[in-house]
């Protein structure tokens, strides 16, 4: 499975911006796709992500009524619509697939999946 991000770029704080995943290479059943973030000095964070069974979301406290994942599978393409963005999400965004969704412990989404993408950077400032 080959994922690549874009969409990435510098945004005001409470700009918007939508970052794709195109996903390819998966030969039986959809992939659950995961969007994650990191920035400078801190661990990865999960952000999103949707099942590949029912459709389902979840996301972290973080970015919940911020972020929307959604997935346009004529394209094979994962979207993380992400609006009223703040400084504190600057980050490079990578997004994953696995063949189930990633695991939720406590709330956070663990960065553990098995195919990861190249990230896509996002700066958040005035």
């Amino acid at each position: 499975v080959q994922l690549q991000a874009s969409g990435g770029g510098l945004v005001q704080p409470g700009g918007s911006l939508r970052l794709s995943c195109a996903v390819s290479g998966f030969t039986l059943n959809r992939p659950a796709i995961g969007w994650f973030r990191q920035a400078p000095g801190k661990e990865r964070e999960g952000l999103a992500y949707i099942s590949n069974t029912d459709g389902s979301t979840k996301y972290a406290a973080s970015v919940k009524d911020r972020f929307t994942i959604s997935s346009d599978n004529a394209k094979n393409t994962v979207y993380l619509q992400m609006n009223s963005l703040k400084f504190e999400d600057t980050a490079v965004y990578y997004c994953a697939a696995d063949q189930s969704p990633p695991t939720v412990i406590g709330g956070l989404i663990m960065p553990i999946m098995h195919y990861w993408g190249r990230g896509t950077q996002v700066t958040v400032s005035s």
